[in-house]
């Protein structure tokens, strides 16, 4: 049941169109998915004739209905990730992005603030230009860890995962090109989908998340860049939470609101109130979940107070940088030799040009554990580090004790890794499952001894150690399929 108060308030939105949207929260919700690129290789764009393509995201597709997910070894090896539709729409953001101020595509920092379990984090990570870097941040500890897994089977080796408030970022001035920050909100947009938030909802709720959403804003403001962009979602349909909140944003922190071009045949919606370019789904008009985006530019050129506090925070960053006293000394990245190669130690050298397909773009970590940290951005890697709780960064190459080295299940699933690199064998859907319940696998004749990449359909699962009787499973436990198929 709808909650009195919220019928009453969205009648005055909807007024004559009202009955048809109660009406479409009574049906089933659809099911999308978007495909990974970095899996299929070779294509720009990927067409699957047999499935309708969600209009506003390249990669976006509807399913005639919802699969059991569990039970598709692809899923696992990040090959897709099942995603609300309306969400995808973040891909025509970033391409205005680029058309208005970044179009010399070179890489970017990016941070999405609010980014567990992972569907926009993997979805910016295939729009951003090659060598980006982007923070993929949760606040809660438990989700940051699913945050990171689905990091992981997306494959791409440009990413942190961080833990932390907004507030953190505030102190890192003027980093991140964009932001994304899929706001907490009161949820209206998902009572189709989770009819059990119908009875978290109350205007006082919706007051609460309003002025809470303002507040992550300002905290994460600092961070952006001078002419930077911040992407603003939610998944509501009241105005507080979504026009009131922009319109005081943009006027409070001197912001523009950019206009994104959108098809009339998308029937995407636009502002309730104010008159301003933002654009919402709504579940009668769009196939796909309630969902609010809007697109702000900071000025480029800042207050002087404000502007010359940035400044002095960021010189007293250099002046800490220069002064080994100064510097911190534990921490992953603060081990890190920026000549590459020299912080590896001997016996990982081999290993490391062997497993990479291009080496030398990456940073070393070995302290047993052997991380790759992409080079492009290591200037930033120090202020990052020493701000943020970093829970996970770069490539997990895997860890070497003596002579034995463990490749890591990381490596298998990136996009990083040498074709070649290890034997390889393709297992049937019953190999497959198995593998992902953890359970010992036997390799076919003539499988080489040793660490063997297995793959379904040849795209990567993960490793198996072959020791000729039987093949030891070295899928991650925490990741390992519990329920029986």
């Amino acid at each position: 049941m709808l909650h009195q108060d919220f019928i009453q308030r969205t009648k005055r939105l909807f007024q004559n169109e009202y009955g048809v949207f109660e009406a479409s929260l009574a049906k089933e919700p659809p099911v999308s998915i978007r495909i990974n690129l970095r899996k299929y290789q070779s294509h720009d764009s990927v067409r699957i004739p047999e499935l309708e393509q969600v209009p506003w995201c390249t990669t976006g597709y509807y399913l005639p209905r919802r699969p059991s997910f569990t039970s598709d070894p692809l899923f696992h090896a990040g090959s897709y990730y099942v995603q609300e539709s309306s969400s995808m729409f973040i891909e025509q953001a970033i391409h205005t992005i680029f058309s208005e101020s970044l179009s010399d595509q070179k890489p970017i920092i990016a941070l999405d603030l609010c980014a567990a379990p992972g569907g926009k984090s993997t979805h910016l990570s295939s729009l951003l230009p090659d060598d980006s870097l982007l923070i993929c941040n949760e606040v809660i500890r438990s989700r940051s860890l699913i945050l990171a897994e689905n990091m992981i089977k997306w494959g791409s080796a440009g990413t942190f995962i961080t833990q932390n408030d907004p507030k953190a970022f505030g102190k890192t001035p003027h980093i991140f090109d964009i932001i994304l920050a899929d706001l907490p909100c009161s949820g209206e947009g998902m009572f189709r989908k989770n009819p059990a938030a119908r009875n978290e909802w109350s205007i006082e709720n919706v007051r609460l998340c309003a002025a809470r959403q303002r507040r992550i804003v300002y905290d994460v403001w600092e961070a952006l860049k001078p002419g930077g962009f911040l992407i603003y979602s939610t998944c509501t349909f009241n105005t507080e939470e979504n026009e009131d909140n922009i319109r005081t944003l943009s006027e409070e922190l001197k912001a523009t609101i950019v206009a994104i071009p959108a098809k009339p045949e998308w029937n995407i919606a636009g502002s309730l109130s104010h008159d301003l370019p933002v654009y919402r789904f709504f579940p009668h008009r769009t196939r796909g979940e309630g969902f609010f985006l809007a697109l702000l530019q900071k000025a480029i050129h800042q207050p002087a107070s404000s502007h010359n506090n940035l400044n002095d925070n960021y010189s007293r960053h250099c002046e800490e940088r220069s002064n080994p006293a100064m510097m911190l000394t534990s921490g992953l990245l603060r081990r890190l030799a920026m000549t590459g190669y020299g912080n590896l130690k001997n016996a990982s050298k081999g290993i490391v040009n062997s497993l990479l397909a291009f080496p030398e773009n990456y940073l070393y970590d070995d302290t047993g554990i052997i991380r790759a940290i992409p080079k492009t951005h290591h200037d930033v890697f120090d202020i990052l580090t020493k701000r943020l709780h970093v829970i996970a960064a770069g490539l997990t190459l895997g860890e070497r004790k003596g002579k034995d080295f463990t490749p890591s299940a990381a490596l298998a699933l990136s996009a990083e890794l040498a074709d070649g690199a290890f034997p390889t064998v393709d297992l049937s859907y019953q190999q497959a499952i198995a593998y992902l319940q953890r359970e010992a696998l036997v390799m076919p004749a003539g499988t080489p001894n040793g660490h063997v990449l297995v793959t379904y359909k040849n795209i990567p699962l993960g490793f198996v150690k072959n020791i000729g009787a039987r093949a030891n499973n070295l899928y991650p436990k925490a990741w390992r399929i519990k329920t029986s198929l």
